[in-house]
């Protein structure tokens, strides 16, 4: 081999294939259209999460991130429930996350994650039912079976105990809230 002559491949200094994409993007990425405040808004909706963008507020809806892999509560059926996918433009700095092919292009997706939205008055209905309503049932369920259980060892010339939970739960029901 002759020592005058060095292989390109090993020399130490970059050639024009050596050097870093990052140099050649590096004209682009500092003439992009996003202002800096454009950037501190995009890192206060917490874009740099690893997991999924906070979805930003839309008047009038409620937003949230659905799973299109979950068999037991499937896409159709939120639909169904008036759910309706998150257009590209009610998510404003969200453009880049649409989806590309499928059943959802043009959509906000994030891999299996779309993000939809629910009519706020159908939220706060949803949300009673199943975070008042359905427990209070419950709970009245629960005094009822008690009551049934009292009167019974009582005929039986037994006696039934009932704890200060019970109570609690007959005479302190929980305040209804907004669930915002």
């Amino acid at each position: 081999m002759n020592d005058d002559r060095m292989d390109d491949r090993l020399k130490k200094e970059q050639g024009v294939a050596r050097r870093a994409r990052a140099m050649d993007d590096r004209q682009v990425t500092e003439n992009r259209a996003v202002t800096d405040d454009e950037r501190l808004e995009m890192f206060r909706m917490q874009m740099h999460n690893d997991a999924l963008p906070d979805l930003p507020p839309i008047p009038g809806y409620h937003v949230c991130w659905l799973t299109t892999t979950n068999p037991r509560d499937p896409i159709q059926r939120r639909t169904q429930l008036g759910y309706e996918p998150v257009r590209p433009e009610d998510a404003p700095g969200l453009e880049f996350a649409t989806q590309k092919t499928g059943e959802w292009v043009g959509f906000i997706a994030v891999n299996e994650m779309l993000a939809f939205k629910l009519p706020e008055s159908l939220y706060q209905a949803f949300m009673k039912e199943a975070h008042y309503d359905a427990p209070l049932r419950e709970e009245n369920k629960l005094a009822e079976t008690a009551e049934i259980m009292r009167e019974q060892a009582e005929r039986s010339g037994s006696r039934l105990s009932v704890g200060d939970g019970l109570e609690d739960m007959r005479f302190n029901a929980p305040q209804l809230g907004d669930f915002s």
